[in-house]
């Protein structure tokens, strides 16, 4: 069986791995011991470098600045729907502004409208009242007139009209020039020349074929007619 080459390093950790073992003796004094020691930290290895001086002040500081930065967006956000709320309020405050204004020159042109109209009212109230004072001054008048009417409607007969009215024409004649009238009193006839007083103050002021006509000189006429004969 060929040797077997073991270098000293390799014979340290071996007699390392083996622990305390009394039948092996230990001259570099390399054996484990079962008693715990102070066990120094093992080197740092290149694959595994220690962390650089001030690495974790640096993680706070940028954490730091996230949030901070977290807190501008923040108020730059709030501060922007605040212009916002307050630029909408304007135009909300412009419009209503804009909207009362038009509301109070309507209600300023209804006032207007409203007077217009109370005037014209007054006035028509006032021509109504002027006509229903004429209007009962012409009653009053009427009232003071209307006996007056009734006496004007009624003249007094003048004397004989009755008995004249009851007479009837019977015709003409004429007789050397002179036109006559026969008339039926009623008992008796008689004849009457024209121009003649008949009766009273009653004259036979016009004679025609068809009728006879006298008159009195308070202005009155009666007419007499022939009797047709059946």
């Amino acid at each position: 069986m060929p040797a077997r080459q073991i270098s000293p390093q390799s014979f340290d950790q071996i007699l390392s791995d083996l622990g305390d073992d009394p039948a092996i003796p230990d001259p570099h004094g390399i054996r484990k011991s079962s008693a715990p020691k102070n066990v120094a930290p093992p080197a740092p290895s290149q694959s595994n470098p220690q962390p650089i001086f001030g690495l974790p002040g640096q993680i706070d500081l940028l954490s730091q600045a996230k949030k901070l930065g977290l807190f501008l967006s923040l108020g730059v956000l709030l501060l922007a729907l605040l212009m916002g709320g307050l630029i909408t309020y304007k135009f909300i405050q412009e419009d209503g502004n804009t909207d009362l204004e038009e509301s109070q020159h309507r209600i300023s042109a209804l006032q207007k409208e409203v007077g217009l109209i109370r005037k014209e009212l007054n006035e028509e109230v006032d021509i109504l009242y002027e006509e229903m004072d004429k209007l009962e001054v012409s009653i009053h008048s009427l009232k003071e007139i209307k006996p007056n009417i009734k006496a004007l409607a009624r003249p007094t007969t003048t004397p004989h009209e009755q008995e004249i009215r009851r007479w009837r024409y019977l015709g003409s004649s004429q007789i050397g020039g002179i036109q006559q009238a026969l008339f039926h009193l009623g008992k008796s006839h008689t004849q009457f020349a024209k121009e003649a007083l008949v009766l009273g103050e009653w004259r036979l002021s016009h004679i025609e074929k068809d009728a006879a006509i006298l008159s009195h000189p308070q202005g009155k006429t009666i007419v007499l007619k022939p009797v047709k004969s059946e």
